[in-house]
């Protein structure tokens, strides 16, 4: 958590510590445990989310941002499948990573996608300033995925898909919107 919001770990416990203390959040201790939101911190989330569009007057904007992001949405996961998976012919056969022209080129799409990424990124971290992370987190998996790093495509806790997704996911709870919706 303290990577994606890009803060000291202690001071992302003690703010969870008092979300928790304020019954926003929960944690499970344990091998599988971890914080959750709450039903309550889920609706104090939304009312944040909803002032902070309105104090920039940018439900227009960010849905409009949100529209150029979605095409890119399949583009990315075609691009993260052609990672994991190759064509030959009919048959699908997991990508082994030993055609390094294959793999070039498929990096090469990612890096096209990245491009038209952080451009939304840029014109909607000016809105929304803490969408500026995510501009930030996807180059450093593409930096580490361009430089043999290939964990950071699809695979890694910072990989550029699953950063691609959590923005996805907070695109969608800043406007209110329901995944497949």
């Amino acid at each position: 958590m303290a990577a994606a919001a890009e803060l000291e770990a202690a001071d992302v416990v003690a703010s969870l510590n008092a979300l928790a203390t304020d019954g926003l959040v929960s944690h499970e201790a344990g091998v599988f445990g971890g914080w959750a939101i709450t039903d309550a911190g889920r609706r104090s989330d939304a009312e944040w989310v909803a002032g902070g569009l309105e104090g920039v007057r940018g439900r227009v904007g960010v849905t409009d941002l949100y529209e150029s992001f979605l095409t890119l949405n399949p583009k990315l996961l075609q691009v993260c499948h052609d990672w994991q998976i190759q064509t030959a012919g009919r048959a699908h056969i997991p990508n082994d990573h030993r055609d390094a022209r294959y793999d070039s080129r498929v990096i090469d799409r990612l890096v096209t996608i990245d491009g038209s990424a952080q451009t939304i990124l840029a014109s909607l971290s000016g809105r929304l300033p803490r969408f500026g992370s995510y501009g930030r987190r996807l180059a450093a998996a593409l930096e580490r995925v361009e430089g043999g790093q290939h964990a950071y495509f699809a695979d890694h806790l910072e990989s550029y898909h699953t950063v691609w997704f959590q923005l996805h996911e907070d695109l969608l709870v800043t406007l209110g919107l329901e995944r497949g919706a």
